[in-house]
């Protein structure tokens, strides 16, 4: 099963909804973090090892990422979803948002035998 963490500057809006958003889906486990110092739940390498897949808002998280945190992001994908923050938490347009840009990154859903 694949591991997802969803990172924001402060883990308010964006990332949070993501992890709300992907959390009811039995393939794949979520998390999310902020870069921030100050942010609701800052990001740490534990988690950074705990992902397979790190998904970042914005190309300054990745930015803060690779400078803070380069030694752990050794063979860790991370996908940008270019997203700015213009949303509050559960926007249906951010939810939408999610949705579309997260498509090809997600397992695809099996049929039901």
């Amino acid at each position: 099963m694949k591991r997802f963490l969803f990172i924001c500057s402060q883990n308010k809006l964006r990332s949070p909804t993501a992890e709300q958003v992907f959390a009811s889906r039995t393939d794949i486990e979520v998390s999310s973090a902020g870069t921030n110092h100050d942010a609701e739940n800052p990001v740490t390498p534990e988690e950074l090892a705990w992902a397979d897949i790190i998904v970042v808002m914005e190309r300054t998280h990745r930015n803060k990422l690779q400078k803070r945190f380069g030694r752990h992001l050794h063979g860790k994908h991370i996908v940008c979803l270019d997203i700015p923050d213009d949303y509050e938490f559960m926007d249906p347009e951010l939810i939408d948002l999610l949705e579309a840009r997260m498509a090809r990154h997600l397992p695809s859903a099996r049929p039901a035998d």
